[in-house]
């Protein structure tokens, strides 16, 4: 081949290549660009999934803003769900990625009605020393103001109030407070402005004072670009990481700002505060519950319902002996201080320290609950396995449960209550949550007084009680030593749940010196299913074999004080009782004559637990093959269950 040939071959397979390079580059590029571009918009899609832009209104001022903005926003492809405060539950704070709150000021520097529940949900949880600083922390923030300037210190007090305590939350401010007066009559050249330098922010831009949005814009709760001021910086970096607790829709419970009241035998009662909410009565009506009053509650229970078809009894009927069919469930407060993780209702109570409301009457509290314990009886009517003889029997309770929701002797006419029980010859179990001591040592006579002992330490107390009171510890204690004083039937109530307070055997039983009880209930935790307000999975249910395993060393350990009495498969529950006591000749007595209680109630006779015990029937006895089934009743079990040591359900 020629030198020509060869340099003309060269130069076309140079050519070829770098055609091939560029033609690979453009290609690559083009991949690159459109991978790029792919993530920015799946990730501007997660971070828009859902904003709020929510108005605060009295007179549509704010709403007109709202919309205004709503539509600026809607130019730049940025999408919000436009929400009138009355409608947003302030609980999806916690769940929101961002918001945007156009708010007015109403009286006194106050918010809007319609937005009060919004308002002291946020103050609620701000005051609540278990929430920390974290709750928060996933949501970005930006509120605008509306209000008079000639309200001076309280011009735009709600927008200032809110942006404060959002951030005291864990809430990230994307760019400062805006605030417009309506006096000036620029309000929609001001919210323009103010909507412009949001929409700069969340493009990705910078605004004079150097802020820009975090690089990431899917939704991590990352700070960078938010806006903090300088004081505000180190308060933040020096915050304490409580535990967050999602349970909190304390705002739904009362404002712990002092109100006026009047004063009934010494308890300030105030006339104009109701506890059960509008949205409380919702949550629990859907639970089944019938309120009574302003903050009182009843409800049927499924063992109530189990009885009355001949299915069996609660562990109750089981160890004491009560007609679960004509037993009512009931509570004179439906407000805690305590927040369980257990909590079978999901915290959709009030919380508080002391009585802050209303204050109905004993009497009618009572009147009230059998009326409607009654109704609900009545509609088992025709259920299948419902006889005639039980039904009516059911109408006519003989017992009641005071352990809803909520804590019952924060109620300050707890013992009119119970005395009203007793005079129409209805028992009395009353189960407290160990933070009110002197309640505790004034209450009258109980047919059984239960004391919740959730925890053998002080630090597993407050991860599992979650407790209001900040000397929590020293008010269980004294509750346990308020019990030991007590002449009738008492108490200790064990939760057990795997990997928070099932396996410190020696702590719980230091404790029953202190309280002395008759009877110590042992029960695994039953799982009410996952919410927002407990992190409880199956995995923290014990078995029935484990319940039992950590009762027999409870009773090894008190060598020969107590033993294990009765069981009850079914409810993974298992009794310990007081030998010396309760246990006659080899036979058990931990049932109840209820009609000796109640004439020695009636006698104004001192009286003791071992006045008015029964003896135990065989089948309900520790170890009996029936597992504490009535063997009267007919047992049917579900295809979960048909394992011996089957799980708490």
């Amino acid at each position: 081949m020629t030198t020509m040939a060869l340099s003309t071959l060269y130069s076309r397979i140079t050519l070829l290549a770098l055609l091939s390079t560029t033609t690979f580059y453009c290609f690559y590029k083009s991949r690159r660009l459109k991978k790029l571009s792919s993530s920015v918009s799946q990730k501007l899609v997660s971070f828009h999934r859902n904003p709020k832009l929510i108005y605060i209104t009295q007179t549509g001022t704010s709403k007109t803003l709202a919309y205004r903005l709503h539509n600026l926003l809607s130019l730049k492809d940025l999408v919000f769900d436009l929400v009138d405060v009355k409608d947003y539950e302030p609980e999806d704070l916690a769940k929101e990625n961002m918001v945007v709150i156009v708010t007015s000021t109403w009286e006194d520097g106050k918010p809007p009605p319609k937005a009060k529940f919004f308002a002291d949900w946020i103050e609620e949880s701000v005051n609540d020393f278990r929430v920390g600083a974290l709750l928060l922390s996933k949501c970005k923030f930006a509120v605008f103001g509306v209000g008079s300037g000639a309200y001076g210190e309280s011009f735009n007090a709600v927008a200032k109030g809110i942006s404060k305590k959002l951030k005291a939350l864990g809430a990230k401010e994307m760019i400062p407070l805006g605030e417009g007066d309506v006096d000036g009559g620029e309000l929609g050249r001001e919210i323009d402005a103010w909507g412009q330098k949001l929409i700069t922010v969340l493009s990705g831009g910078a605004l004079d004072n150097g802020v820009t949005v975090p690089r990431s814009v899917d939704g991590d709760s990352d700070s960078e670009g938010s806006y903090v001021s300088d004081d505000e910086e180190g308060q933040e970096n020096g915050a304490e990481l409580d535990v967050v607790d999602l349970e909190d829709i304390a705002g739904k419970g009362p404002s712990r700002k002092s109100r006026v009241g009047v004063e009934v035998n010494g308890v300030k009662s105030c006339s104009q505060r109701e506890m059960v909410t509008p949205v409380i009565r919702a949550n629990l009506e859907k639970q089944g519950y019938k309120i009574i009053g302003s903050h009182s509650g009843v409800k049927i229970c499924r063992w109530t319902k189990s009885q009355l078809r001949g299915r069996g009894g609660c562990y109750k009927h089981s160890f004491y002996g009560i007609e679960s069919h004509r037993c009512m469930e009931a509570t004179p407060s439906l407000a805690c201080a305590n927040k369980c993780v257990f909590c079978w209702r999901h915290h959709t109570n009030p919380v508080g320290k002391s009585w802050q409301w209303k204050m109905d009457d004993a009497t009618e509290i009572v009147s009230t609950a059998i009326e409607l314990h009654a109704k609900m009886i009545k509609q088992m009517k025709g259920v299948p396995g419902v006889e005639e003889k039980r039904l009516l029997e059911g109408l006519l309770p003989r017992h009641c449960a005071l352990s809803l929701v909520g804590e019952p002797i924060m109620y300050p006419e707890i013992n009119s209550l119970v005395d009203e029980s007793h005079r129409r010859r209805i028992s009395t179990f009353l189960v407290t949550n160990a933070q009110f001591p002197e309640k505790i040592r004034t209450l009258k006579p109980i047919t059984q007084l239960y004391v919740s002992v959730d925890a053998a330490t002080k630090e597993s107390l407050k991860a599992v009680d979650r407790p209001l009171f900040g000397d929590f510890w020293e008010r269980f204690l004294d509750s346990l030593n308020a019990l030991k004083e007590k002449q009738q039937r008492t108490v200790y109530r064990l939760t057990l749940v795997k990997g928070w307070n099932a396996e410190d055997v020696n702590g719980y039983f230091k404790l029953f010196s202190l309280g002395k009880p008759d009877f110590i209930e042992i029960k695994g935790v039953t799982y009410c299913g996952s919410s927002a307000t407990s992190k409880l999975t199956m995995e923290n249910v014990p078995w029935h074999a484990d319940v039992k395993a950590f009762s027999e060393a409870l009773a090894l350990k008190s060598e020969g004080e107590y033993e294990v009495a009765c069981e009850h498969e079914h409810s993974c529950c298992v009794l310990l009782a007081k030998v010396d006591k309760f246990k006659v000749n080899g036979q058990w007595f931990t049932w109840i004559d209820y009609d000796k209680f109640h004439d020695l109630v009636a006698s104004g006779k001192p009286f003791s637990s071992t006045d008015y015990m029964a003896p135990t029937p065989s089948w309900a006895v520790y170890g009996a093959a029936e597992g504490g089934f009535d063997p009267e009743q007919t047992r049917y079990r579900k295809e979960r269950n048909h394992k011996s040591n089957h799980q708490c359900s």
